[in-house]
């Protein structure tokens, strides 16, 4: 029997998206999705300019609950996909409201985007060995904060390794701090298939990544970073596969009241 398709990562019109809720929820009950985090990004500094305004925080809560009646054949979880940066805990303790699900994510360093083409300025300053370095700094600090339940994307700078900004370090010590991090953090580590769209075309994390995240135990949540409702859902069973190939049997899935579900992808 196929395993149960879930989706753990999306955005809508709130932040970045191009969709709104009920595009999102349509195509995931296409899709044949079960169960779909709503994930936002949020950030309440200036810099972090894709994030839900504040002030809507209060609307995007009130949407979830609404299309939770809409579509009941759904489970339909209330989540954020929050960046980490200085101060980041508080505002989350303050803004979060009913959000079950925290995805965390790393942006922005030193306050400048580092996965956005129009704007290279952390790449030209630091290089991409420097910021490799960073990065991995505090993803580990961020991963060990106890503040989020997956930490979303995990290698993002890979991004532009085929456009001049490839490393010329060895990342493997890296990956071996961000894999005890995670396990030290008992925090999930997420696939994300949007990878899968970009110049490198494979999953986000790398195999030697995820490798060492399976090594130490770290358990996985899956999710498309679907920014458009014909992304919902996307390779999310080529994901299972991938995870399988690792030695991965399950992955787990958020629930609508905080808790966690394993979903058995070792068929």
């Amino acid at each position: 029997m196929p395993a149960e398709l879930v989706d753990c990562h999306t955005h809508t019109v709130f932040s970045d998206g191009k969709s709104t809720f009920e595009e999102n929820m349509r195509s995931a009950i296409e899709r044949g999705i079960t169960t779909i985090a709503c994930t936002d990004h949020w950030g309440r500094p200036e810099f972090v300019d894709c994030s839900i305004e504040e002030a809507r925080l209060g609307k995007y809560a009130a949407a979830i609950e609404r299309i939770r009646v809409e579509f009941p054949q759904l489970e339909i979880v209330h989540g954020l996909e929050a960046d980490w940066y200085a101060g980041c805990g508080t505002d989350i303790a303050e803004t979060r409201g009913n959000a079950t699900f925290l995805l965390g994510s790393i942006h922005y360093l030193e306050e400048k985007a580092l996965d956005w083409d129009e704007d290279m300025r952390i790449w030209e300053e630091l290089g991409a060995d420097a910021l490799w370095r960073l990065y991995a700094e505090e993803w580990c600090k961020a991963a060990t904060s106890g503040l989020f339940d997956s930490m979303a994307h995990p290698d993002l700078p890979r991004l532009f390794a085929l456009s001049g900004y490839a490393p010329s370090i060895d990342l493997l010590p890296l990956f071996d701090s961000m894999a005890e991090a995670a396990r030290e953090g008992n925090v999930h580590v997420e696939i994300n298939t949007a990878g899968l769209t970009k110049d490198f075309a494979d999953f986000y994390p790398q195999k030697p990544l995820l490798s060492r995240f399976f090594a130490a135990g770290v358990p996985l949540t899956v999710g498309s970073d679907a920014h458009h409702a014909s992304r919902i859902g996307e390779s999310i069973a080529e994901a299972y596969r991938y995870a399988r190939s690792i030695g991965y049997a399950s992955i787990d899935a958020p629930t609508v009241d905080g808790r966690w579900r394993s979903i058995d992808i070792s068929n």
